[in-house]
């Protein structure tokens, strides 16, 4: 669980700048990421707001679809943190907090559904690992859409 968070936070890291993700040169390890702190870099205060999208059923999905192309044409990583919404904009993110213990997590949405009646949010098996609720299989969970620089660049709008 540990390693999904870390992995997160470098993700979400690189993607404001503080750091850069390079692959090694073929001479290296191939295929394993290099990280590179630059010491002359300046952080980036970058504001995060909320927009609360209520409370929504959640459920999880994984091994059957793993591997599989989702609706937006990338591979389903079953372990990724990512979700599934009927009509979301594909990339939006999303704080999801289990209602029951109170565990939130940030997911990206990358594929339609869910496709069974009374259900808002399909996560993945990663997702449902960290908030908890794994042998559950379909809880209540807060929403909130994750703005970056909401004030001039929303991660992404809702209409």
């Amino acid at each position: 669980m540990h390693t999904i968070k870390i992995v997160f936070i470098i993700s979400l890291i690189a993607v404001v700048g503080f750091i850069n993700l390079s692959d090694t040169s073929a001479s290296e390890n191939s295929g394993v990421a290099k990280i590179t702190i630059s010491k002359d870099a300046e952080p980036q205060i970058t504001p995060v707001n909320y927009n609360d999208l209520g409370v929504m059923i959640a459920s999880w999905y994984g091994p059957h679809f793993h591997g599989k192309s989702t609706a937006s044409g990338e591979s389903y990583n079953q372990m990724a943190l990512t979700a599934a919404h009927k009509s979301l904009p594909f990339g939006t993110l999303l704080k999801v907090t289990n209602l029951r213990n109170s565990r939130s997590v940030i997911v990206r949405i990358n594929d339609r559904g869910p496709f069974s009646h009374g259900r808002d949010l399909d996560l993945s098996k990663g997702t449902a690992l960290s908030l908890g609720m794994f042998g559950k299989g379909v809880i209540r969970v807060k929403v909130q859409e994750v703005l970056i620089n909401s004030g001039e660049n929303p991660v992404s709008t809702l209409n």
